[in-house]
């Protein structure tokens, strides 16, 4: 590992820290060197708060540094002002000399632009330091803005003689060490869907109770709008933001929102479509195995958990089939989780 790739690795650590706090935008980190020495680092802490950058600069303790140091960043320093001022705009203003980027911004209101700012100011520029580990940390982003719709990510629980359950009877097939991983991914993702069956049969609750960080925004997929019957559901009596997408006449109190999708073309296209434009870049969907299926058929989706246990139910609602993807299979105490990526 060279010094640049050194110092993008320390970037790209500070910059999960955001995880699950940054909303929709990118999860960044900044890391300021001087003399081969780092002087200063920060990263985006929360939704509409200070840019890394920002924060990487302002823990500078002598700004007088600043005019021989470089600056890493991870993601290409942003040119527009939005929620908070142009980074690029500050870094020249710093007289900063040097800065190294992972990966370029591919926000249309950046795209290139702040580089350009850069370069034409007779900053040296370097782009593409360890750049794929880049685009996997913001695989979310990325996908709202390359895709125009949400990171996608299918989560099911499996028996060992392939079901997920058994029809109208709610089952616990996973273990305590699966079910505190899921509430671990839940506190990650922006959204978490399910489909009004799985809301009416399990009737979950859909926060992170066993982890730490914000419930996610709720989904329910009531194309036919059998919910209109079922008002005592914890789901839609939850405070937190709750959306709910039928093609039926639907009308819940507050705080859920109903959605209405024609009936023209894909329907889940259609959703992920309103989502995008609710500012959501991620999509945790839990169930049930319809839904999943349908997802998998239409080619929405980009990863999949998938936790298989040694239980036999005998009979029930048939699992998934699982694409011919690579994989990776982890012990997860009796159970194993398989993870795929759509590639």
């Amino acid at each position: 590992m060279n010094t640049n790739e050194h110092y993008m690795q320390r970037c790209l650590q500070l910059a999960e820290q955001g995880l699950g706090n940054v909303g929709s935008n990118p999860m960044v980190g900044s890391v300021i060197v001087c003399d081969g020495k780092i002087i200063g680092e920060g990263y985006h802490q929360q939704f509409g708060h200070s840019h890394a950058e920002v924060n990487a600069i302002n823990n500078v303790a002598d700004q007088h540094l600043l005019s021989r140091s470089t600056l890493y960043v991870n993601l290409e320093p942003c040119s527009h002002t939005g929620k908070t001022p142009p980074c690029s705009t500050l870094i020249l203003e710093k007289k900063i000399p040097s800065v190294v980027i992972g990966m370029k911004d591919p926000f249309s209101k950046v795209n290139g632009s702040g580089i350009a700012i850069l370069e034409n100011a007779g900053i040296k520029v370097t782009l593409g330091v360890l750049e794929e580990d880049c685009r996997e940390l913001n695989k979310r982003f990325l996908c709202a803005h390359t895709k125009n719709r949400p990171y996608i990510i299918l989560k099911w629980a499996q028996s060992a003689d392939g079901f997920t359950g058994r029809l109208n009877e709610r089952v616990q097939i996973s273990n305590e060490l699966s079910k505190t991983y899921t509430h671990k991914w839940r506190s990650e993702e922006m959204s978490i869907m399910i489909g009004a069956n799985t809301a009416i049969i399990d009737d979950p609750q859909l926060d992170v109770r066993y982890w730490k960080g914000s419930n996610p925004i709720k989904v329910i997929i009531d194309r036919s709008g059998v919910l209109q019957n079922h008002a005592q559901l914890k789901i839609l009596k939850s405070e937190d933001p709750t959306y709910i997408f039928t093609s039926s006449t639907l009308s819940l109190n507050s705080p859920n929102q109903v959605i209405k999708i024609s009936g023209d073309g894909s329907f889940m296209n259609q959703v992920f479509a309103e989502l995008n434009k609710l500012g959501i870049t991620s999509c945790f969907v839990e169930g049930g195995s319809t839904l999943h299926q349908l997802l998998i058929q239409e080619n929405l989706w980009d990863e999949m958990l998938v936790f298989s246990s040694p239980i036999s139910l005998g009979k029930g609602i048939k699992a998934p089939v699982l694409p011919n993807l690579p994989s990776t299979i982890t012990p997860m105490d009796d159970n194993t989780l398989t993870i795929i990526r759509n590639r």
